[in-house]
């Protein structure tokens, strides 16, 4: 058992499937016997889902929400709501102590507003979107140290008190660095990179930073999987050893994961 913790990010995809997360928090309980474990969570498809029963729809720019102030709401309500709460209760029926919080609770994740980026030459205002200043990590070390097991919705906070939508991938890998994690892994619906997404057997068992160029220029990384390799990398800039995508039967034996390598 070591006092580095494992930070680990699952999908918003792959929260209404029982048999996923059947196997997700049985490996959870598993990677509880080597290191104590953070679990922040997605729920982007949860959101989507939302806003259009309320006749609104999302804009989405290569992977990343466009956040007007209904978005905010509809993700509050959604993510910090709903989805937090359902997975402290499914965890908890797998014998985990877990604690449902935002990243804006105890001020633990800091952000400040987004300003707006150019894309294929449009100017996008992401809105109410926030972009990580600073971790305070106390409370979840408070948590860990209880031997609790943080399940942490992707709300941040600015220094005067106003919430923000944050890029759950994001938001899960600066409370790894902050907490000097050992192990970050990033849980998808389909598990590790693969050439075609498709196809199984084009998996890469490891991918690093020429590759991902590589990938781009070819069209075969992108949207989601783009944002998530990007945070991977900056997940070794932070000097996190141990960086895998992977589905969520995989936690443990890591056999079709994809491990990120500089």
């Amino acid at each position: 058992m070591t006092n580095h913790p494992i930070v680990v990010k699952i999908g918003g995809a792959l929260l209404e499937a029982s048999e996923s997360l059947e196997a997700f928090w049985k490996g959870v309980v598993g990677l509880r016997q080597q290191a104590p474990v953070v679990v922040v969570h997605g729920g982007g498809p949860q959101a989507t889902a939302l806003a259009q029963r309320l006749g609104h729809q999302p804009r989405i720019v290569q992977g990343r929400r466009v956040t007007t102030a209904l978005d905010l709401q509809i993700l509050q309500w959604a993510l910090r709501g709903e989805l937090n709460l359902r997975l402290v209760a499914t965890a908890l029926q797998y014998g985990l102590p877990a604690v449902g919080l935002s990243a804006a609770d105890g001020g633990t994740l800091r952000v400040r507003r987004r300003p707006p980026w150019t894309i294929e030459g449009e100017t996008v205002d992401f809105g109410w979107v926030g972009d990580v200043s600073r971790v305070e990590p106390a409370l979840l070390q408070h948590l860990l140290a209880g031997g609790y097991v943080p399940v942490v919705a992707p709300l941040g906070i600015d220094d005067e008190g106003l919430l923000y939508n944050v890029n759950a991938d994001t938001v899960a890998c600066a409370l790894a660095a902050a907490l000097q994690a050992h192990t970050f892994l990033l849980v998808t619906e389909t598990g590790g990179v693969r050439r075609r997404p498709d196809d199984p057997t084009s998996l890469l068992h490891h991918c690093d930073r020429l590759t991902f160029e590589a990938g781009l220029r070819e069209g075969w990384i992108r949207g989601g999987m783009q944002v998530k390799l990007e945070v991977a990398f900056q997940a070794l800039a932070q000097h996190i050893p141990e960086v895998y995508i992977l589905a969520p039967d995989d936690l443990l034996t890591r056999r079709q994961a994809t491990r990120v390598t500089p």
